[in-house]
């Protein structure tokens, strides 16, 4: 069993041992009052599907607003712009299935992982080069919503090279290293 922490978004995912099987990643999201996911987001080739087991959950699914309390299923599609945040007084507790799992377990502990040296740093913002590491080590897992995904890797990729090319990338690839 893994369990990932996020002390920016109040996100806590336990992932269980045999959660994943190259098809599915289930896994379990464990929501803080007030906690919600870090930005609006797509999933170019995956859908996500999140079924509140307690708590409240607000939703929001391209442009459809969704408040799911217990038993409640929300689907997302493929490259469907998504947020979502715990509506509730109380912690919510969400079943989420990600298909394909593609490298999304590496993607939610990588983010975590970030987040954690950002709070430590009291940086309010991720650094832009680790921005640029993590969007194009994980660009069929998630992509910026609203912008044309050529746009979005025509920045990402060059800014992806300078942070390698002139060593910018140690701090990111440290956090990676130690997810290993």
């Amino acid at each position: 069993m893994t369990v990932i922490t996020n002390p920016l978004s109040g996100e806590r995912i336990t992932i269980g041992a045999h959660a994943e099987d190259g098809r599915v990643l289930a896994w379990e999201l464990l929501l803080a009052p007030g906690g919600r996911v870090p930005s609006s987001h797509a999933h170019p080739e995956q859908e996500e599907t999140f079924t509140v087991l307690a708590g409240r959950m607000r939703f929001r699914v391209g442009g459809r607003r969704v408040l799911a309390g217990p038993g409640d299923c929300v689907r997302v599609p493929p490259g469907t712009v998504h947020h979502f945040a715990n509506a509730g007084s109380e912690p919510a507790r969400v079943a989420v299935r990600t298909r394909p799992a593609l490298h999304m377990r590496e993607l939610l502990e990588t983010a975590a992982a970030l987040a954690q040296e950002q709070h430590a740093a009291a940086r309010r913002r991720p650094g832009l080069f680790d921005l640029a590491l993590f969007m194009g080590d994980f660009e069929r897992e998630v992509r910026a919503p609203y912008l044309p995904a050529a746009l979005v890797r025509a920045v990402v990729r060059p800014a992806a090279w300078l942070a390698r090319r002139h060593g910018l990338d140690a701090r990111y690839r440290r956090v990676r290293g130690r997810l290993s």
